[in-house]
């Protein structure tokens, strides 16, 4: 009761806080033509603690309550600049404006306030949390009745009633009636027609992402409910930071099963991070350094180029090639657009095919902690659901949960053991690899997604590896797919006594820093931090364009590998 006494004190600060720093965006809301619509006002929960900090530590603290009058309070400060506006005959007034609040740069990025989804517990519930994840399942946008009005018979006081969430959004009237002027204490109360607002919502799941995690580690999912304005915002496959007020719902009632409080999150602000889902911090100093480290190789470019590629699988002896591979396949190419909007994917696939014990997987889980964004698979447990999306039923209606080529997108996805895929689940990926989207038409939902992903394959061949037979007939894989990979590199175990010396060598000094150390003086500045930080920088500063001698030999190499090349006819 006390903190109604307060609210009209609290909303006119609120009011005013926007008024003097969004007016701008009042502005723009006031002009839009469309008085139906809801329109989002964005607040920097920074700027707020600068201005007002007891009143920011209220909005944290008691969200439920404060996040309802920051609404009030941006309905009221449009009102102040409709009446500026209508003056020179401009504005149109605006029935739905909800604040959202922003925390980045703010003290609510501490661990406290921003814990990942595995460690939300009870304490964080009634706060304004945030949660950063990738959205694995969009659900169907549907309509709620929100908040309604009523009206003491006794002392004719009209009040707003809002849906309990935790109650399946049931209207819980008050044991008395709420009016603060009279002590009227009535306790009957009449439903005002045509008061009933109602709403758009949607459910999500979000997931943390699989990279910040340990081995063993199962990532933990929780659903976030929009509303209004956020819906249809993001789909599967995005990574989004929501902030919200951490709630509970009950669970469906079935038969047989102990019905349970879930946890949900009721998100108030959404920033999607797609664009910023590859960024690592790259320091200038750092970016010095990369310059220092080639203007001193000016004169022997490939002797500081084999100095980067011995950080890369430190491990393996030799095998630069495929070292090589592996850094060009994580660095990609450029993309092509042309006039008509026709793409050409940047993005270049990698394929190892080689006996059991060239250290294939080696490479795949090395290149997967390089990139920024990525996940694991093999072929034996990967199903075409799986790897592209699934449709799951959720309270009788149907939803696509995205799969490891979706949640790969702009990243890398490792597929090992790419033999032991069924074959109707390797076709799948087709479309992925060169079209860069998954088409999907399952249980009625029609849709496309975005897979801007990065294929590395390992596979081993089909008994032993014989040269003089083609890649197709040693792999038992099809044409066209081998046609998607852009570098296909054969490892085979040739049994030779000298390199296995020199190998066993290399494997026992591994356990010898000192006798390494003299061996490999290149290798100390291109620790793992380093070499991760320099692919990502060439990645995003260098766009190389082909000159005329790389693509006369890129054409004539073309021409000569169409003339060789046995007639397949799933070649292209």
């Amino acid at each position: 009761m006390a903190s109604a006494a307060k609210k009209p004190s609290h909303v006119q600060d609120l009011a005013a806080f926007l008024i003097r720093h969004h007016s701008h965006q009042l502005r723009s809301i006031a002009l839009s033509p469309d008085p139906k619509l809801h329109y989002p006002l964005y607040v920097n929960f920074a700027e707020l603690m600068d201005d007002d900090p007891p009143l920011a530590q209220l909005v944290f603290s008691q969200p439920t309550e404060y996040l309802r009058f920051l609404d009030e309070a941006a309905l009221w400060a449009h009102k102040v600049v409709l009446e500026d506006l209508q003056g020179l005959g401009k504005g149109v007034k605006k029935e739905f404006i909800h604040v959202r609040i922003d925390v980045s740069g703010s003290p609510l990025e501490c661990p406290e306030t921003f814990p990942s989804i595995g460690r939300v517990r009870v304490k964080h519930r009634g706060i304004l949390l945030t949660l950063k994840g990738t959205v694995i399942r969009s659900g169907a946008i549907k309509m709620y009745e929100g908040e309604r009005k009523y009206m003491c018979q006794k002392c004719k006081h009209e009040f707003l009633v809002y849906p309990e969430l935790e109650s399946r959004n049931s209207i819980r009237l008050p044991s008395y009636c709420p009016s603060q002027t009279k002590a009227c204490e009535g306790t009957k109360f009449a439903h005002l027609e045509g008061s009933i607002s109602c709403h758009d919502y949607q459910e999500i799941k979000i997931q943390e992402s699989t990279h910040v995690l340990g081995v063993g580690a199962i990532p933990r999912s929780i659903p976030v409910i929009l509303k209004d304005d956020l819906v249809d915002i993001v789909k599967a496959g995005d990574d989004i930071i929501v902030t919200g007020i951490l709630t509970a719902k009950w669970s469906p009632d079935l038969k047989d099963v102990r019905c349970d409080l879930d946890p949900v999150l009721v998100a108030n602000g959404i920033r999607r991070t797609n664009e910023l889902k590859s960024e690592i911090d790259i320091p200038d100093d750092v970016i010095t350094k990369f310059k220092q480290f080639w203007s001193d190789f000016k004169d022997t470019p490939l002797k500081g180029r084999n100095a980067i590629l011995q950080g890369i699988c430190p491990q393996i002896f030799g095998l630069f090639t495929v070292k090589l591979a592996v850094a060009l396949t994580l660095i990609g190419g450029v993309q092509h657009v042309d006039a008509s909007g026709t793409k050409v994917r940047g993005e270049s696939h990698l394929l190892l095919v080689g006996d059991p014990g060239t250290g294939k997987s080696q490479f795949l889980k090395f290149a997967a902690k390089l990139s920024n964004r990525s996940v694991i698979t093999t072929g034996l447990g990967s199903t075409s659901a799986g790897l592209t999306v699934t449709a799951v039923k959720d309270g009788g209606e149907w939803m696509l949960e995205a799969g490891a080529l979706v949640l790969a997108d702009g990243g890398l996805c490792c597929i090992d053991e790419f033999d032991s895929m069924r074959e109707h689940d390797r076709a799948t990926i087709h479309e992925a690899m060169e079209q860069q989207t998954i088409s999907v038409a399952k249980a009625g939902l029609v849709t496309t997604l975005s897979t801007k992903t990065i294929v590395f394959g390992a596979t081993n061949p089909k008994g032993q590896y014989d040269p003089d037979q083609s890649l197709s007939v040693n792999t038992a894989l099809s044409g066209p797919l081998l046609s998607r990979f852009d570098i296909v590199l054969v490892l085979l175990d040739t049994k030779n006594p000298e390199w296995d010396g020199v190998v066993s060598s290399h494997i026992l000094s591994e356990g010898e820093p000192d006798k390494r150390k003299q061996d490999e003086n290149l290798a100390d500045i291109w620790p793992f931090p380093m070499l991760r930080r320099y692919i990502h920088f060439v990645k995003g500063y260098f766009k190389p364009v082909l000159t005329k001698e790389a693509e006369i030999v890129i054409s004539s190499y073309y021409q000569l590998q169409r003339k060789s090349a046995t007639d397949n006819a799933g070649s292209t």
